[in-house]
Parts: C-alpha cells; sequence; structure tokens
C-alpha cells in the first residue's frame, strides 16, 4: 500500500489522504490553498455572485434610496480554537473580535454583531458565563452591540466543548472601495506589528508541545486602529488581517485579487525573539503562522509614512512598519521575499495544514 501524498513547503509538514479530492480533511480548514480550491469548487460554483466574486472578507451592498451614500457592510465567521481559554485571551474574544475585524477591513464601522453558540452537553455553565462575559468586554472595547443569537446543545461527543459564530454589520461610505482587489503596483506593504503572536500563544497553551513561552495572543479588536488610519491618510487601498494561513497566504490572495505581485523584505518582518525561537524548534515558519490583531495596509507610498504616524500613535499599532511593496507581475501573480542574505524566494500560499490546528 502506497503511504499517503505529503506535502512539504517552507517546513510545514502535513500528510494528505490519497482521497482529499473527494472528501473533506483537516486541511481544507487551514486558510490557505486547499482552503482557497475548496471554495473555488464547491461553494462559488453554487453561490456566485458579483459581491462574492470580489474575494474579500466581507460583503459590500449598496443602499438603496440611502441619501447619506453608504454601503452596507456583513461578515461572517466561525470560532473554534483548543484550549478555549489561552494567554492573551479566550473564544469569546477571538469571536467577537474577529467578526469585528472583518467589517473593519472595509474601511467601514462595525455595528453590529450576532452570535450563534454550539455547545456540548456536560459544558460547565461556568466557562460559559466566562466566555459570554468576555464577548461583552470585547464588544465593548471595540463599541459593537451584540442584537441577537441562538444557542444548541449537542449530545456529549458531539462537539469539541463550543464552537462560536458570529456576524457583523457595519457600515462605509459608498464611494469608499477598499478591498483586495485594489493594489496597484507601487503601493507600500505595511504590518501593524510583530507576526505569529496567536499562534504560537494558543500551541504553548495545549503544553502538549516541550516548550513554555511568555507570548500572548495579539487577539483584539482593530477598527478603532484603522478609524485613526483612514483619517489621516486619503488612499487606503486594501486592508486585510493575516488570520489563518498568516502573513504569506494572506498577501498571496491579495497578489491573485489584483493581480499583482508583492515583493516582501525580509529582514523588515517583525517577528519576536520568542515566537521566532519556538518557529525554530517546532519546524514552523513564522509566516504562516496565525495572527488576530494584526492589520496589512497596503496604499500609495506617498502616504505611507502618515499611515505609519497615525498606526503608531495607537498601543495596537505602536510597532508597525514597511515591510515590501507591491510591483508589476512578471507573468503569474506572485509574492517574492529578498532574503536577509541578499537572494530572493518566492512566498508561496500555506500547502496542506499548520500542524497542531490552532483554530
Amino acid at each position: 500500500m502506497k503511504k499517503p501524498a505529503e506535502t512539504t513547503f517552507n517546513n510545514l509538514v502535513c500528510p494528505l489522504p490519497l482521497a482529499h479530492k473527494d472528501r473533506i480533511v483537516i486541511s481544507h480548514g487551514s486558510g490557505g490553498r486547499m482552503t482557497k480550491d475548496l471554495i473555488d469548487t464547491v461553494f462559488a460554483r453554487s453561490f456566485s455572485n458579483p459581491t462574492l466574486a470580489k474575494g474579500n472578507d466581507f460583503a459590500d451592498l449598496l443602499l438603496p434610496n440611502d441619501n447619506q451614500h453608504r454601503k452596507l457592510i456583513i461578515s461572517t465567521d466561525a470560532h473554534i480554537v483548543n484550549p478555549i481559554f489561552f494567554p492573551g485571551g479566550d473564544i469569546g474574544r477571538l469571536a467577537v473580535s474577529g467578526t469585528v475585524n472583518d467589517v473593519s477591513m472595509s474601511g467601514g464601522e462595525p455595528l453590529y454583531l450576532t452570535a450563534s453558540f454550539i455547545i456540548e452537553e456536560g459544558f460547565p455553565i461556568a466557562d460559559l458565563t466566562k466566555i459570554v462575559e468576555s464577548m461583552r468586554q470585547t464588544a465593548d472595547e471595540a463599541g459593537v452591540l451584540i442584537v441577537a443569537g441562538d444557542t444548541k446543545v449537542t449530545e456529549k461527543g458531539k462537539t469539541d466543548k463550543i464552537f462560536i459564530s458570529t456576524t457583523g454589520i457595519g457600515l462605509a461610505p459608498a464611494d469608499k472601495d477598499i478591498g483586495g482587489q485594489c493594489a496597484q503596483p507601487g503601493d507600500s506593504v505595511i504590518i501593524s506589528g510583530s507576526i505569529g503572536d496567536h499562534g504560537i500563544a494558543v500551541l504553548a497553551a495545549r503544553n502538549e508541545l516541550g516548550f513554555r513561552t511568555t507570548i500572548q495572543s495579539d487577539v483584539a479588536p482593530l477598527n478603532k486602529l484603522i478609524k485613526s488610519v483612514a483619517e489621516s491618510t486619503t488612499d487606503i487601498h486594501v486592508l486585510r488581517d493575516p488570520t489563518r494561513g498568516g502573513l504569506a497566504t494572506t498577501l498571496n490572495e491579495i497578489a491573485l485579487q489584483s493581480q499583482v505581485s508583492i515583493q516582501l523584505i525580509e529582514k523588515d518582518i517583525p517577528v519576536k525573539p520568542e515566537v521566532k525561537g519556538a518557529c525554530e524548534m517546532l519546524g514552523f515558519d513564522p509566516l504562516y503562522v496565525a495572527n488576530e490583531g494584526k492589520v496589512i495596509l497596503i496604499l500609495p507610498e506617498n502616504q505611507a509614512q502618515k499611515a505609519l504616524q497615525a498606526l503608531r500613535a495607537h498601543p495596537l499599532g505602536k510597532d508597525s512598519i514597511i515591510i515590501g511593496k507591491v510591483i508589476e507581475p512578471a507573468g503569474t501573480p506572485r509574492v517574492t521575499m529578498k532574503t536577509a542574505i541578499g537572494g530572493t524566494r518566492i512566498v508561496d500560499m500555506l500547502t496542506g495544514e499548520m500542524l497542531p490546528r490552532i483554530c
């Protein structure tokens, strides 16, 4: 019998079942290439419409007969994480922040959330109360209201403790067009701080990997940070939070959406020493580790310093830095990186699954 095929890329290894084209496997939820393939071959075929075709984490819909010229912004997300409590956050803070951030990536203002809970029989009510209180506190921090919800309970063993789905609703000016399809050659690429903090914090919290770390998850609502940048610059092209699949996968998605290439500078990409050390020990590349409190900004080079000034004035953006630029594609759109030793390498999407799973 043949061994299952194995996909290896940038020190990430994940065995892929031979039948992965016929059945769902865990890698379909990684946020990488297999997630994209699943969306393209299954969901897009049935749900195709101009809004979905933009490929963003939000929908922007014109409001009819609105004399204030606004767009309705909607985003939805499902949240699974193990453990549900981790350094710097929990599944409740993750659920609210993730959806607030997806709405904010439109450049709009998130206003309302709905929340759906799937809870396993036997789950401690004390833990549920802590999670719900964490959601309230995070919603207050973001300035949004949780206005509707639903609860389902499954038999013991049929759910991994608790799953939370959230939908966000907001508004944006109708004349503001921000999305992954808007990057242009000559734009600067900015990240609002160090990468990989969330993924490593969650992995360490499992106490299964033989290491300890002081790293805390960066999970946070980013809407106020983004609002401060939007007020200081006149022409943001792309906002995107690099969650599943990390910085590398997110930039590849943007390159494909905009049909451009992106060139990164390795020495300028901020990675905390603790994250770098953990990744070296585990054989991971920080470029593919999840983040939950960082934003990528892509905007004209002449606006970059204004954006940096606004970002660094906010606690969540104090370590913001330019990490690359958008360039004309030489054939297929791609992401490349100038390495610390002076070479250039291709930075592809996450292939397979970042092991072990963290969300």
